[in-house]
């Protein structure tokens, strides 16, 4: 067994891993250095490592969360995780954070905003940049939660940087999709996005306390009728509705019990493992289309026209489209 002090190198996928399954915090986290690494060489042991990690994963369960700005993902975060916590269980903390589109910084406050929980030693919080990848996850988050895994922690919560049209790849990662809510009137339901309302597993409005908690039960009541609507009454899962308050610590165990109850009702029907299986198959597609599009940005016909055709669409001296057949032609034709 690793020594559980021992700093395992990055060049070594087979003692990295070892230390990883033995619950060595430091090595989980050069894991996670070694797989969001962009460097080629890293890329490749980043799989091989992921290949040793692999039939250690599968036990976990798995929960995105989304939700509108402002509406407390951190505070619910920290206050989920200690329930779950409380119930003898360890839980990982994906929160991913975005990125400037100028530098590719990021600012990573999640950690700071999670005091308690970040101090808890079953708890393990990782902030992510997304480095522009759409879809409110970083780029590796997948391969980043099947590391936490493989170290031990059997929930793994996934924050995305916020709610909207692209902000859903996130339901493809897990088991259980949860958007958080505000109390509002209905024209908070109107701002909603319909395909993030139809993804959703479940649905919580936060802050229902003090003079907000009246307002929170008549909104659940408006998002619970708009759920409705949008599945079907033969679905075996209807998205329930319901209300908390992280920062006093009100229906956080009815959230966690409902996330239990969601589980338990999949793996018993077999949905659990066709989902697992259908995001599986994704991926590798994921993959398959970041090989390819790496391996054109890289071929020499297209590096030898790209300056070129980048300047001419700068410019409008040519359409983007024609300079993109321009780059496949001379790619087919190399």
């Amino acid at each position: 067994m690793a020594d559980k002090d021992k700093n395992p190198s990055l060049e070594d996928p087979a003692q990295l891993a070892e230390a990883v399954c033995t619950g060595n915090r430091r090595a989980l986290a050069r894991a996670i250095t070694l797989i969001e690494s962009t460097r080629e060489d890293h890329r490749a042991r980043a799989e091989q490592l992921l290949e040793l990690l692999l039939p250690h994963t599968g036990r976990a369960a798995r929960i995105g969360i989304s939700g509108v700005p402002g509406v407390g993902k951190s505070t619910f975060i920290e206050a989920f995780g200690q329930n779950w916590i409380a119930r003898g269980h360890k839980v990982a903390v994906l929160a991913v954070d975005p990125s400037s589109q100028r530098s590719g910084g990021s600012i990573l406050g999640d950690k700071t905003r999670m005091e308690q929980l970040s101090r808890a030693p079953e708890a393990f919080i990782r902030p992510s940049p997304t480095a522009g990848t759409l879809g409110g996850v970083a780029r590796r988050t997948r391969e980043v939660s099947l590391a936490c895994e493989a170290a031990g922690f059997d929930v793994v919560l996934i924050e995305t940087v916020g709610v909207g049209q692209s902000e859903t790849a996130v339901s493809d990662l897990v088991d259980m999709f949860l958007l958080l809510l505000l109390p509002g009137s209905g024209d908070e339901l109107q701002g909603v996005k319909r395909g993030i309302m139809e993804l959703a597993d479940l649905v919580v409005v936060n802050k229902a306390d003090g003079d907000m908690a009246a307002a929170a039960k008549r909104s659940a009541a408006e998002y619970d009728n708009a759920i409705r609507l949008l599945h079907p009454s033969t679905s075996d899962w209807i998205p329930p509705v319901l209300t908390c308050s992280s920062l006093e610590n009100i229906g956080i165990d009815a959230v966690r019990e409902m996330t239990e109850t969601h589980r338990a009702q999949a793996a018993a029907s077999g949905a659990l493992e066709k989902r697992r299986s259908a995001q599986a198959r994704r991926w590798m597609w994921g993959e398959v289309d970041e090989y390819l599009l790496a391996g054109f940005q890289r071929h020499p016909a297209v590096q030898a026209k790209l300056k070129s055709l980048e300047r001419q669409v700068s410019e409008a001296e040519i359409t983007p489209s024609a300079a993109a057949r321009a780059l496949l032609e001379a790619f087919r034709s190399a």
